[in-house]
């Protein structure tokens, strides 16, 4: 087995809170969570000693806390602030590998020796940290990451914790086998009345292969402080963002743009030179006053550079959806591509660009006439009924935002989607085979079988199949925008199909599958 690595390892401690929290604007002490899926992801300090913990859904977590403050967890905001971090390491240390956002880990040797020592090193890299701001950081050294790790994390409150080399398996002997961060075998080894890692540790590791396999023998490894794996260096990504300073100021739309220009043929230049292209870019313009706007900014396909400079000039000018909030001229304007893919799979067809691509160029030249809400697409979204899933959004965005249709909702149609959705739902009727009207009881139990209905008040016809009802119970604790409404699938005697709803004792047509 390879000798465990003498690994230096930084933590800084609730990063995604810190790193929301710093994007908000809020002060260290104030009580925050981070919510994922209507539970607790994250939580600060504050919040936790008012009795708030992971795991915990939203309600409970504002029970025990009136004053908390609740934000939702963006992963790519998590990394995106601990970018800066770890370019300041390299500059202390090369050679830093990113174990998640918030933690990593550096071969302790070459630091050591060129600082004079563990703790040395250990000190000038929470000094460049410091400069940062970031103030609460913990730097664990031992034998292996593992160790490392619950070095920093060490409930002693130290900034520093050093193991000496030899003495990761007495370090990690009295703490419990949870940790391990497998739950189903701490489970079962504190049935057999093994609690901590000690205890795991002088069980024969043919043993524990032979009864918890490869696994299990890894895990009894670690425990053992024998931890294998080695620090990888990360390789720092390619710069890909432009930036362009205005001295003096420009206080023109046209002037801005104009000098934008060349920055954005080179940034579209770099990204072919990496093999790739952008989908989605994030545009920062800084004011002299100190204001900022920012956005993000998506596309069908890929960004050229006519099409940066056109988001460039639709969000100074506050078109769409967003407020540029500039009220003094521009000093600075950065660009930052936010997703990018590969080139190859946007390379034009074997036969030439064909009618998708002339259709792009086309909607893509009139929106940079109109502006960016000047061309609307239609798109499927979130909700649970045909009329809140349809929405149109500019060209070359997604989904409305917070209506997204990968979030769940319950009680939603089926696929396949109706191919007609009625703006306005047209009166509709009902009839069982004595003529009277088709009513559904609380308990969803219909008054009779459907035998006729009618879509436009006047014509019968013939219900050939039917399903449903299907129950909306929308906002029930908003009395003013409560919905409750049973919906049918239907089909008729030609074989048409319709979507019609039964709210407040009459009858609807929603939509028609064509």
């Amino acid at each position: 087995m390879t000798a465990p690595t003498r690994t230096l390892l930084l933590w800084c401690p609730d990063w995604p809170v810190f790193a929301a929290m710093r994007a908000h604007g809020l002060s260290v002490g104030a009580p925050v969570a981070l919510i994922e899926k209507s539970e607790v992801f994250a939580c600060s300090a504050a919040a936790r000693r008012e009795g708030v913990r992971r795991g915990q859904r939203v309600r409970d977590a504002q029970a025990r806390c009136t004053s908390l403050v609740t934000l939702p967890y963006e992963a790519a905001l998590d990394s995106r602030s601990f970018e800066p971090v770890l370019a300041a390491i390299e500059e202390t240390m090369p050679g830093v590998q990113l174990l998640r956002p918030g933690t990593c880990a550096v071969r302790a040797k070459g630091p050591a020796q060129f600082y004079g020592g563990e703790e040395e090193a250990a000190l000038w890299l929470l000094d460049a940290l410091h400069d940062l701001g970031i103030h609460a950081a913990r730097v664990g050294i031992a034998d292996g990451a593992f160790t490392a790790e619950h070095a920093a994390r060490s409930p002693k409150q130290a900034r520093i914790t050093i193991v000496p080399e030899g003495g990761a398996a007495d370090f990690l002997a009295p703490m419990p086998v949870r940790l391990l961060g497998d739950t189903a075998l701490a489970t079962l080894l504190q049935r057999l009345g093994i609690r901590t890692l000690g205890q795991f540790s002088r069980l024969a590791p043919t043993d524990v292969e032979a009864r918890f396999g490869a696994a299990g023998a890894h895990l009894h490894a670690l425990a053992s402080g024998l931890d294998s794996r080695l620090v990888v260096p990360r390789t720092p990504p390619t710069e890909l963002d432009c930036f362009v300073d205005f001295e003096p100021p420009l206080d023109r739309i046209d002037q801005v743009t104009f000098g934008f220009r060349i920055s954005a043929d080179r940034l579209i230049q770099g990204l072919v030179a990496e093999k790739l292209v952008c989908t989605a870019i994030r545009i920062e313009v800084d004011s002299e006053s100190g204001d900022v706007s920012e956005r993000s900014w998506l596309h069908p396909q890929s960004f050229t550079a006519a099409d940066v400079v056109d988001r460039l000039r639709w969000q100074l000018q506050g078109s769409g959806a967003i407020d540029s909030g500039l009220g003094s001229p521009i000093t600075r304007v950065r660009v930052v591509p936010e997703a990018v893919d590969a080139i190859g799979n946007h390379e034009q067809g074997l036969w030439g660009t064909g009618y998708d691509e002339r259709i792009h160029h086309g909607l893509s030249r009139v929106q940079s006439m109109l502006g960016h809400g000047g061309v609307l697409t239609a798109v499927v979204g979130g909700g649970r009924s045909p009329r809140d899933r349809s929405a149109l959004v500019a060209w070359g965005d997604r989904e409305l935002a917070g209506r997204s249709s990968k979030q769940p909702w319950p009680g939603r149609l089926p696929e396949p989607n109706p191919g007609t959705v009625f703006e306005t739902p047209m009166p509709a009727s009902v009839l069982d085979a004595r003529g009277a009207a088709i009513e559904v009881d609380e308990r969803g139990i219909l008054s009779g079988v459907p035998d006729r209905f009618s879509t436009d008040g006047r014509t019968l016809v013939a219900v050939s199949a039917w399903a449903g009802p299907w129950p909306i119970a929308e906002r029930w604790w908003d009395e003013a925008s409560a919905r409750r409404a049973q919906r049918f699938q239907v089909v008729d005697s030609a074989g048409a199909a319709w979507l019609l709803v039964l709210e407040r004792h009459l009858w609807w047509v929603e939509a028609r599958y064509d």
